[in-house]
């Protein structure tokens, strides 16, 4: 079952600019995307995998990542 859950989150806007200008080049990407990426990014470099809980997360993360990045666009 794939679970979806809404973030509300004001970022920088020096951020906004250089985000906006990456989705007007790069038209296969939205901004669900590149967040979904970064994020499961930002877990995969920061976290553990010392207990089997926390390796099934990570591994958890890795797929969402790898699936994100190569996300072919119908």
């Amino acid at each position: 079952m794939k679970a979806n859950v809404s973030i509300l989150a004001e970022i920088p806007e020096e951020l906004h600019e250089s985000l906006k200008g990456y989705l007007e080049t790069h038209p296969d990407w939205d901004q669900d995307r590149v967040f979904c990426a970064a994020l499961s990014l930002f877990l995969l470099q920061n976290g553990e995998s010392c207990t089997p809980e926390s390796s099934r997360n990570y591994h958890r993360a890795a797929r969402v990542y790898l699936e994100t990045l190569f996300h072919n666009p119908a």
